[in-house]
């Protein structure tokens, strides 16, 4: 059935903003570990932030990392997501996990045109009821030649079932629903934003950076004030290839 993005930040560093804040002072300052948080007000943090912020000195936020919990997107979308390389990753595994009933992702170019969709829906149907018939046709095989092999019926079932799906998985489409968590620092996030926001990025891993910016956003807006595509803060770094979008885009971004 089709699935819907579900973005949820699980965990992130408690007092954010007070440690980025920390760390830059002990950048700037002679004093040592045990005094960079003396009177680091609400106040002060918010005003070395900004500071921090506007000059674009990104090297303090490592220090704060946040993890998310994603379901409802596709194969397609972590395939991309994966290619940012200082990130942590979990994903749900289609070779240990049977897929009785997978769930997929419908484009919106698909679902609004009904025959498009109606075929699409057939096709995801049709790889559900191969992935069955094939699941079980190996795991017949597995699981005599298991007990040829002297394992007991017990073991034999769990082994032959692994065996089955390990291979039968290759029949799943891209549009095949997956869960992740992920990890990245704060400069990691910087980057994916600026990437991921961008009109020009693919519509599924757009709308999931978009929550995602969000979700970051309501914790820790000082940190993320400026933080969206790269054509928030300066010229649009895509050339020919712009959207030519820029106001519509940096009037969406500070409404978000």
């Amino acid at each position: 059935m089709n699935s819907k993005l579900k973005v949820e930040l699980l965990r992130y560093t408690p007092e954010g903003e007070k440690l980025v804040a920390s760390a830059a002072k002990l950048c700037y300052s002679p004093i040592g570990i045990d005094k960079i948080e003396e009177n680091l007000d609400e106040e002060k943090v918010d005003k070395f932030l900004n500071m921090l912020m506007d000059l674009g000195h990104e090297s303090p936020i490592e220090h704060v990392t946040f993890t998310f919990g994603v379901e409802g997107v596709s194969r397609v979308l972590t395939h991309q997501l994966v290619r940012h390389r200082i990130a942590s990753f979990s994903q749900q595994s289609q070779r240990y996990v049977k897929l009785e009933q997978f769930d997929y992702i419908i484009p919106p170019s698909i679902e609004n045109i009904p025959k498009a969709k109606e075929m699409y829906i057939k096709a995801m149907e049709e790889d559900q009821k191969y992935y069955n018939e094939i699941t079980d046709v190996l795991y017949e095989e597995h699981f005599e030649k298991l007990l040829k092999k002297g394992y007991n019926e017990k073991k034999a079932m769990s082994m032959a079932e692994k065996m089955s799906i390990e291979d039968a998985r290759y029949i799943f489409p891209n549009a095949c629903e997956t869960k992740i968590v992920f990890t990245m620092n704060t400069r990691s996030l910087f980057n994916f934003f600026r990437l991921r926001c961008c009109n020009r990025a693919q519509w599924e891993i757009r709308n999931l950076a978009t929550e995602m910016l969000k979700e970051v956003k309501r914790v820790y807006p000082i940190l993320f004030k400026n933080i969206g595509p790269s054509c928030l803060t300066g010229p649009c770094p895509e050339g020919k290839m712009t959207c030519g979008e820029i106001e519509n885009v940096r009037e969406r971004f500070k409404r978000l």
